[in-house]
């Protein structure tokens, strides 16, 4: 069963509108956005967030990491109050502190119910993976303040879609569906509202069965490659596969193959 798990970081002590839940087992981390019921995100939050998944990825216990809410909506978006309050130097680390899912080695995945919002959306952006329901709605709404998104959500969703659809989305902030997310290739999969858990369940099962060692590689790799030339692309493309050609679990994946068995990958 999962536990509640506890930091030594002292600024981890009170967990400002989240928990983290660790299921040794399943080899899986949970972070909960736990402040129904739209699980505003505060300003202290996102330090926190940091620092959890930097926690997280140096925790041997986890494979996988997943990022979800309690409630109906995962969330409407950032406490607007805060960034009133908040120094210059404060937001502009924003971005930094949103983006730890993407600089996390190991798999992230966002699972999305009901409002998905402002910094909700650009936090699941950063994930790996979005799983979203029925009920989801993406938005970045902060035009209505007479703002632009501040967390990395213009960049990456024209990353993810192009221009166009970007400024479709950001200058009339726009919600977009969940089947839209998915035809725009924003979201992963999409799943009856009842589903998100089990869908959830069966998506960190399959990443924990790859090896630990290819999936660092694979991610990074993508990361790093996504807005470089193809030539470029290519050639480190090459170079990491090379690595992983003198993998121990690159010798079990071929042992195992022949075998016709599971292989039992370590990570090294």
């Amino acid at each position: 069963m999962p536990a509640v798990m506890t930091f030594s970081n002292p600024r981890l002590a009170a967990l400002d509108g989240f928990r983290v839940e660790i299921d040794e087992a399943r080899e899986r981390a949970d972070i909960v956005l736990d402040r129904p019921p739209f699980n505003i995100v505060s300003m202290p939050q996102r330090d926190q967030l940091r620092l959890v998944f930097e926690a997280l990825d140096e925790d041997a216990r986890v494979r996988v990491i997943v990022v979800r809410a309690v409630g109906e909506h995962f969330s409407s978006g950032g406490n607007i109050k805060g960034f009133m309050e908040a120094s210059p130097e404060h937001v502009s680390k924003l971005a930094w502190n949103i983006a730890a899912p993407a600089r996390c080695a190991k798999p992230v995945i966002a699972a999305n119910r009901g409002y998905c919002f402002g910094v909700g959306f650009e936090l699941s952006l950063a994930c790996d993976f979005r799983l979203v329901t029925d009920t989801t709605r993406y938005a970045l709404p902060e035009q209505k303040l007479g703002q632009i998104p501040g967390s990395g959500g213009s960049a990456r969703l024209q990353m993810m879609v192009g221009i166009t659809r970007t400024k479709d989305i950001v200058m009339r902030s726009r919600r977009i569906s969940a089947q839209q997310a998915v035809d725009w290739g924003i979201a992963t999969e999409k799943v009856a509202d009842a589903e998100l858990e089990a869908a959830t369940d069966a998506l960190v099962d399959e990443l924990r069965a790859f090896s630990p060692l290819a999936q660092r590689t694979a991610k990074k790799l993508l990361n790093d490659t996504e807005d470089s030339p193809l030539s470029i692309a290519i050639e480190l493309e090459g170079h990491c596969y090379s690595r992983l050609r003198q993998s121990e679990d690159f010798r079990e994946g071929v042992e195992a193959f022949h075998a016709k068995r599971p292989p039992a990958f370590k990570g090294v």
